[in-house]
Formats: C-alpha cells, sequence, structure tokens
C-alpha cells in the first residue's frame, strides 16, 4: 500500500491517464476536439440546433449513444469547424448507426468560413468513401501536404446509405494544434518603436561614413 500512497491519487490522474491513453495512440490522439472555437461552429440541415455540436467529444466518450445529430430536410449535413489556432491535421473518424443513416461519403474542404450547401460545388481538398462504422474503428488519413495550415475545416455528408436522413455519433479530428501567431500586432509594435531610432542613424550616418 505504501508505493501506491506516495504516488498519490491527484498526480496519477493526470499524467498517467494521459500516458497510457497516448500510448495506445487513444484520446490524446484525438485531442483536436479542444482546439474547436465552439461559439462559431456551426451544423448546417442539423434536425435539432447545437445537435451537430455533440458530436465533437472526446474520444473516451465516441461510444454516447444519447448524443447524435440527424439531418432535417434531406440526407446532406455540413459542417463548419473554426478551429483556435492553427491545425495539422492528420485524420478524421466518423461513426453513425449500422444502418442506412450512416454517411457513406466525406468531403473535407480547408479554409473556407462560414461554407454553405451551394459552395460545396466546388472541389474540396480530399474525398473518403466511407464504411459503415458503429463501433468507431476507422480512420481516415488525410493527405497532410493538403492539411498542414488549417484554421477552418468544412466537412460535408453528401449522402448516406439510402436513408431518408444522416445520422452521425461521433467525428472524430486527429492531428497536431498549434497557437495562431499575431504576426501583424508584433510588427505595428516594433515600427513604432523603432522610428526614433531610424532618424537618429540617419543623422549619424554621413559623419559615418567620413570617419572611414
Amino acid at each position: 500500500g505504501a508505493a501506491a500512497m506516495a504516488h498519490g491519487p491527484g498526480r496519477c490522474c493526470c499524467c498517467c491517464g494521459e500516458t497510457a491513453a497516448a500510448a495506445e495512440g487513444g484520446s490524446a490522439a484525438w485531442g483536436l476536439y479542444l482546439r474547436i472555437d465552439r461559439q462559431r461552429l456551426q451544423c448546417l440541415n442539423e434536425r435539432r440546433e447545437g445537435s451537430g455540436a455533440a458530436v465533437f467529444r472526446a474520444w473516451e466518450e465516441r461510444g454516447d449513444r444519447a448524443r447524435f445529430v440527424e439531418s432535417d430536410d434531406d440526407e446532406e449535413l455540413l459542417f463548419n469547424v473554426p478551429f483556435t489556432g492553427n491545425v495539422k491535421l492528420k485524420g478524421v473518424m466518423v461513426m453513425g448507426e449500422d444502418d442506412g443513416t450512416h454517411p457513406a461519403e466525406m468531403r473535407l474542404f480547408r479554409n473556407i468560413p462560414h461554407m454553405s450547401f451551394d459552395d460545396t460545388a466546388r472541389e474540396p481538398e480530399q474525398t473518403f468513401t466511407l464504411n459503415r462504422d458503429p463501433t468507431g474503428q476507422l480512420e481516415y488519413p488525410t493527405k497532410i501536404a493538403r492539411f498542414s495550415n488549417v484554421y477552418h475545416l468544412s466537412i460535408h455528408f453528401p449522402k448516406n446509405f439510402g436513408a431518408e436522413t444522416t445520422k452521425i455519433f461521433y467525428i472524430g479530428l486527429k492531428g497536431e494544434w498549434t497557437e495562431a501567431h499575431r504576426h501583424e500586432v508584433t510588427i505595428c509594435n516594433y515600427e513604432a518603436a523603432a522610428n526614433p531610432a531610424d532618424h537618429k542613424l540617419e543623422q549619424i550616418t554621413p559623419q559615418t561614413h567620413f570617419i572611414s
């Protein structure tokens, strides 16, 4: 018992849990849902408002059948997913029912904020033919070169396996996140600070030439 006590229950929750999950390629790998700007997340043609956002959640909770999104007018769904920084997207997982409501195709678009169904006529960065995946076994790898600097991801599901509506329980996003750098702010401050120095340099320059 002493060894277990020394480790401390609090510490165990934090580190060991994460390390174990990362080792299994589990939750840590699928952690991009934490980097979604939820205030601006949109799901078009969702039957119940706000239900689309619920499918982006922790990998361990992917089997939660109580949270899902279902399409409304037809079988199409379109997600606009803005991130809080830049993402290198490496893989996507899509879980649905083992029936006709499962999406059959997925099209990914990069950095086109506020996409509408009209916009889906354009060429996607990548298209996937989906298999039914009721338990979260299948990962669809992206062409990473095309998804290396993504601040906004649109996911279009144009069709399913024959049902009138489409139902999705979980969408997993795998990849790396980096903070967005606000270069413009830095440059402004720098210029403001640098101006007086520039003028001094101009005055000193002739002398310097003369001495050398």
